[in-house]
């Protein structure tokens, strides 16, 4: 990929005058455990970011360096939070465009067009839904480098007040480790527990 490969999108935009776009992506939708986080991040006009891709892609150092990089060179960066009493109650879907929305609202900066990864943001900014937008899109890839970085802290917090599970090294997501331990020790308090109606383990249905 050229350095310069993920910027497609936000270059038509500045070439129709438009100069603080936000990159929106989550984290978190698809784990068994823990809040959901998203991020917005609006970069300065022209900037190149070398390195900066979908996050999975990423090793956990390079995507630690390029959080710094992101937060120092960033006109802008907003988090947005959902807990899972609330991933319960609307769906995770729902929950996802939630905080996607607290996300851009805690923008210091008004964006004047949102790039979201393969969502529709609840406000009122014009936006594009990017399919597979954290691999083609710099804001977004961004926001999604942000927003791991930002879960991934909450998930070292978080073994520490549920030990055994080994949150910091799975975050969350439906591993086979994961699920042993929680066939082993049940459900915690901030496992989604429509999640794991549907997890079997051994021929057990876990909840």
């Amino acid at each position: 990929m050229q350095v310069d490969d993920n910027l497609t999108y936000e270059r038509g935009l500045w070439e129709h005058g438009k100069r603080w776009i936000a990159g929106v992506d989550e984290v978190g939708r698809g784990c068994l455990f823990g809040d959901v986080v998203a991020a917005a991040v609006i970069l300065p006009p022209g900037l190149v970011l070398e390195g900066v891709d979908d996050s999975k892609k990423l090793t956990e150092k390079k995507r630690d360096a390029l959080y710094e990089v992101i937060m120092e060179k960033a006109i802008a960066v907003g988090i947005g939070v959902v807990d899972v009493p609330t991933i319960e109650r609307i769906n995770i879907k729902q929950a996802a465009r939630a905080a996607m929305k607290q996300a851009v609202e805690k923008l210091s900066v008004y964006p004047e067009q949102l790039l979201v990864d393969a969502e529709k943001v609840d406000v009122d900014i014009e936006q594009l839904a990017v399919i597979h937008g954290d691999a083609l899109s710099q804001s977004i890839a961004a926001a999604s480098i942000v927003a791991k970085v930002t879960r991934d802290g909450m998930c070292l917090a978080w073994e520490l007040e549920y030990p055994g599970y080994e949150i910091a090294i799975h975050k969350g997501y439906a591993t086979r480790v994961h699920r042993e331990r929680i066939a082993l020790l049940g459900p915690t308090p901030l496992h989604r527990r429509t999640f794991l109606r549907n997890i079997t383990y051994e021929q057990q249905v876990l909840f």
